[in-house]
C-alpha cells in the first residue's frame, strides 16, 4: 500500500476543487499606523480628508466605486453603511452627514479580502439537513473546507452536493458571493449575551463564546466562518464537522483550531441548520493543541473525542458537557515507518457494524503524509480491534506538488451506498475525492484479507 500504487478497493474521483481568488469578501479596513508624530489615528486623518470632499466629487467617487465593485458582492452598500458605523463615533455631526456621505465613507473604510487565494483544502464531509428531493439512492452532503487568504489568515468555507450515481460526487456551483453573517458576542460569560461596546476595534472576550447568523434565504455556500473572537484572530483551522445523533433532532458539531499567532486552542462550532453557529471554547487537560474529533454519538452517557493531546499520538477522553474534557488514554503511538514523524487522526470515528473506523493521518520521511485506519470496539472504544499496517492513499506524482508539498489529508467522510467517500486536500493545493470500499478495509482491519 505504501508505495506501489492504490490498492483495488480504492478509487480517486472527481470533481477537483482549486483555490479561487475571485471569491471576496467585503472587509472592514482599517488603517493600522498612527502618526506618532502628533498621536492622531490615521483613521482620523482620512476621515478628515473624505469630509474636505466637495458634494459633487463625493458623489462621483462614491458612483464609480459602486459600479467598479458591486458585482462582486451581495448588497455592497448595506456593508458601506454597516462599515461606517462602526466609525461614525470618530465623527462629529455624524448624524447630519449626507446618505451619500455615509456611504462613501463606509467605501473608504471597507476592503476586499480573497479568503481561498492562497490555499483550499483540508475538506470534512457529512450528511445535509434537507435531504428533500433527492432520488432514490442520493444523498445530499454538506462540505467543509479550509481557506487560506491574505496574512495566511484560515477561515471555514462551505460546498453542497449530492451522492449517488455514476461519475462521483456532484458538486453544487458556490454562490459567488461569499459573506460573513452577524455575529453577536458574549463579554461576560457563557450564558451572558451581552451587547459590545462601541468603536470600531470591539472584539469579544479572548476566547468568548459568541454566535453567528447567516441570511437563510442565501446558500450554504455562501456562508464563511471567519475569525472572531481574539484567541482566533490568525486564523480558525481544520474543521472537522459531524453529524451528532441522540437528541430530539440531530446536532451538527465540529471540532477546530484556534490560532492567535503564536497560540492554538481547541474550539468546538455547532449548529442544528447551518444556519445559526455557536462557537465555544474546549477546556481540560486534553483540550489543548490540535487534532480533537468528536464520536458522532455518545458512548455510556458521555461524550468521546480523539485528541492529540502530546502532539503526536492518537487518544481518546470523555466529557460531560462536550466543553471541559478529562486526561486521554492513548490508544496508539507513532511506531511504523510512515508515522514516526507524528500520527492523529482524519475526522471523527465513522460507526459500522464492525466497529468505530478511525481514519488516522501519518508523517513520515522528508514530511510525507499518509491516511490510513483503525477499528474500535463500538461499547469500550478504548479497545483497538485493528489497524493497517501501511496507508492506504499517500499523495501521487500529480499530488505532491502545492503550498505544503507530499501531503494527503482529510478532515473527515462519510459512508454510502457501501463505500467511504473520503474528500481530501493534496499539499494544500486542490480537493479531490476518493471512494474507498467499505467491505474491504473492515476485512483488513478484522484481519481478514491481503
Amino acid at each position: 500500500m505504501s508505495g506501489g500504487g492504490d490498492p483495488e478497493w480504492v478509487h480517486r474521483t472527481g470533481p477537483e476543487l482549486h483555490p479561487d481568488p475571485s471569491r471576496v469578501l467585503a472587509r472592514l479596513f482599517l488603517p493600522g499606523q498612527e502618526l506618532m508624530s502628533s498621536g492622531t489615528s490615521r483613521a482620523a486623518a482620512v476621515i478628515d480628508r473624505i469630509l474636505a470632499l466637495d458634494e459633487q466629487t463625493a458623489t462621483a467617487v462614491l458612483a464609480d466605486t459602486v459600479s467598479r465593485f458591486a458585482d462582486r458582492h451581495h448588497d455592497l452598500l448595506g456593508t458601506f453603511r454597516a462599515h461606517f458605523s462602526l466609525v461614525a463615533h470618530r465623527i462629529a455631526g455624524a448624524a447630519e452627514l449626507s446618505a451619500t456621505r455615509r456611504d462613501l465613507l463606509g467605501a473608504y473604510f471597507t476592503q476586499e479580502y480573497a479568503l481561498e487565494a492562497a490555499a483550499l483544502f483540508n475538506p470534512s464531509l457529512v450528511a445535509h439537513p434537507d435531504q428533500a428531493g433527492l432520488a432514490d439512492g442520493e444523498l445530499r452532503f454538506v462540505m467543509s473546507l479550509r481557506a487560506v487568504g491574505e496574512g495566511h489568515v484560515s477561515s471555514i468555507e462551505f460546498r453542497t452536493g449530492v451522492l449517488g450515481g455514476a461519475g462521483g460526487p456532484r458538486l453544487d456551483a458556490p454562490d459567488p458571493h461569499p459573506s460573513t453573517g452577524t455575529v453577536a458576542p458574549v463579554w461576560l460569560s457563557s450564558d451572558q449575551r451581552a451587547a459590545p461596546p462601541p468603536g470600531d476595534r470591539a472584539e469579544p472576550a479572548r476566547d468568548a463564546t459568541y454566535w453567528v447568523r447567516y441570511d437563510a434565504d442565501r446558500p450554504l455556500s455562501a456562508r464563511v466562518v471567519f475569525p472572531t473572537a481574539a484567541v482566533e484572530s490568525n486564523g480558525i483551522e481544520d474543521a472537522r464537522f459531524v453529524r451528532f445523533t441522540g437528541g430530539d433532532r440531530p446536532t451538527w458539531h465540529a471540532t477546530y483550531t484556534a490560532y492567535d499567532g503564536t497560540s492554538v486552542a481547541p474550539r468546538l462550532l455547532t449548529t442544528e441548520d447551518f444556519v445559526t453557529f455557536e462557537s465555544r471554547r474546549q477546556e481540560g487537560p486534553s483540550a489543548k493543541d490540535k487534532g480533537m474529533a468528536l464520536f458522532p454519538r455518545k458512548v455510556g452517557g458521555r461524550y468521546l473525542a480523539l485528541t492529540r493531546w502530546d502532539r503526536e499520538s492518537l487518544g481518546l477522553t470523555s466529557s460531560t458537557d462536550a466543553v471541559r474534557w478529562g486526561a486521554s488514554t492513548t490508544l496508539t503511538r507513532p511506531g511504523r515507518p510512515w508515522e514516526l514523524v507524528q500520527l492523529g487522526q482524519c475526522g471523527s470515528p465513522v460507526e459500522t457494524d464492525a466497529g468505530w473506523l478511525v481514519l488516522t493521518h501519518g508523517v513520515g520521511p522528508m514530511r510525507t503524509y499518509g491516511i490510513g485506519a483503525m477499528l474500535l470496539d463500538l461499547e469500550d472504544p478504548t479497545r483497538v480491534l485493528g489497524s493497517l499496517q501501511a496507508p492506504f492513499l499517500t499523495p501521487t506524482a500529480q499530488e505532491r506538488d502545492g503550498y505544503v508539498p507530499n501531503v494527503v489529508y482529510s478532515c473527515g467522510g462519510l459512508v454510502h451506498a457501501g463505500q467511504l467517500v473520503l474528500p481530501y486536500g493534496c499539499s494544500d493545493a486542490v480537493v479531490r475525492f476518493a471512494l474507498v470500499d467499505l467491505g474491504p478495509l473492515l476485512a483488513r482491519l478484522q484481519g481478514r484479507g491481503e
